[in-house]
């Protein structure tokens, strides 16, 4: 049997002083851009070597776009940042009184600890549907659900037991934000343009798709007007939308609801609620409903050279009592705000506090259909708010290539209906139906 490899983080020592950065998402990639980088000695430490754009992984688990178009790795993202170290490897805790990082490889000493570990999957401490269910988190989780979904057409053409193949054509979203919404849309497109030439022996007009939200609305982070607009374009689309409904448990055939309906299905999409990614260390009154309390510096409470910024801080406010959404503005803010704020401590500046700009909300519900919140208390429905959504998700997309990419992707199902990346591949996913032998 071969020996364990010795693992070191291998971090040159350095004079100046070192920002740890734990996380590699929109607030500590946009951290370590806005950091003057001949100043400090910066190391990232995250599970995973890239940089998702997670508002398009549901065009991933959709087959609208290849994985590779919504990651770029971080290594490249800083190539030639100065004195700039990653390393792909979790923190297991923190000690903060000894401003120490502990991980896997070792420890790791700091001089500032910026934590953007983001958030995870909240199943509510649901055990059944934490097995059974798929969450859409990262681009291993889009690929997963994308070979659930083909298995599950390819298995319904096959299927000689009508009641195991209209399981099959059921799919259950719990959770109608934006990534529920934005989910059964897509579905529903597929099932009109896409499926019916792939699969011309299967009557997909069987398909169902139900989306289902515990509040009176969908997308009940937006606007009443987002709300009512979204609701109707999906009804359009033929999305059987229950409001008001929660989803009680899942055994990976029926998923029941609070009020005793039981739906059969193969499939359940968990876009139901998100809940932060904490990290062991700090003492539980720092940490308030899975956010890191937070000043209006984004320090955490009690400490001066532990920040946390993105999803996982909670800075209350005036106008955010409950602290900021947890969406990518914020967290993009918020990351290059610290880092501003860090460059006047180096010039003996006063810091300023963090001021959220809210630039607006979208939320796509299929081609050609979109909502907008906009500044001021205006919206957006339809055409225009679509154009809006597909311009600004091209502007943020990191890399050259991946907005080339997804560019041409876009451009090409415009004119087609189209979906290229309609491939199963095999991965050790325990969750959803097998391919045959």
């Amino acid at each position: 049997m071969p020996a364990t490899p010795q693992l070191s983080l291998n971090i040159p020592d350095t004079t100046k002083p070192r920002v740890v950065v734990v996380g590699g998402g929109f607030a500590a990639v946009n951290f370590v851009q806005g950091l003057p980088g001949n100043q400090y000695q910066v190391v990232m430490l995250s599970k995973t070597n890239y940089f998702g754009f997670w508002p398009l992984l549901y065009q991933v688990a959709t087959a609208g776009l290849e994985s590779e178009s919504v990651g770029e790795p971080l290594r490249q993202l800083f190539d030639g940042h100065h004195d700039f170290h990653f390393r792909s490897v979790g923190v297991d805790s923190l000690d903060p009184d000894k401003h120490l990082v502990h991980t896997a490889a070792g420890d790791l000493p700091y001089d500032y600890l910026v934590l953007a570990t983001g958030t995870k999957t909240n199943y509510f401490g649901n055990a059944k549907i934490e097995k059974n269910a798929f969450p859409l988190k990262d681009i291993g989780e889009a690929v997963d659900l994308r070979n659930q979904l083909l298995r599950c057409f390819e298995l319904a053409n096959l299927a000689q037991d009508p009641a195991e193949r209209q399981r099959l054509l059921n799919f259950v979203i719990a959770g109608a934000g934006p990534t529920g919404v934005e989910l059964s849309a897509a579905l529903a497109q597929m099932r009109t343009h896409v499926l019916p030439e792939d699969y011309p022996d299967l009557d997909i007009t069987k398909m169902n798709i139900y989306l289902v939200e515990g509040e009176g609305r969908v997308l009940p982070p937006m606007s009443d007007y987002a709300g009512q607009h979204a609701r109707q374009y999906l009804q359009e689309l033929g999305v059987n939308v229950k409001l008001q409904q929660l989803v009680d448990s899942y055994d990976g055939q029926t998923v029941k609801l609070k009020d005793g309906e039981a739906l059969e299905t193969r499939t359940l999409i968990w876009a139901a609620g998100v809940t932060g990614s904490t990290i062991a260390g700090l003492p539980d009154d720092r940490v308030e409903h899975g956010r890191y309390l937070v000043n209006q510096y984004n320090m955490v409470k009690g400490y001066q050279h532990i920040f946390a910024i993105g999803d996982i801080a909670l800075m209350k406010t005036k106008d955010y009592p409950k602290g900021h959404p947890q969406v990518a503005p914020p967290a993009m803010q918020q990351g290059t705000h610290l880092a501003q704020n860090l460059a006047r401590e180096r010039r003996s500046e006063v810091w300023a506090p963090f001021e959220y700009w809210d630039k607006g909300t979208l939320a796509i519900v299929g081609r050609g259909r979109a909502v907008a919140d906009l500044p001021g208390g205006r919206h957006l429905g339809g055409l225009l708010a679509w154009v809006a959504w597909l311009t600004v998700h091209i502007y943020y997309l990191s890399g050259f290539r991946n907005k080339l990419v997804v560019t041409a992707n876009w451009t090409y199902r415009l004119f087609t209906h189209q979906r290229g990346t309609r491939v199963i591949v095999e991965t050790n996913s325990e969750r959803g139906v097998k391919q045959l032998v």
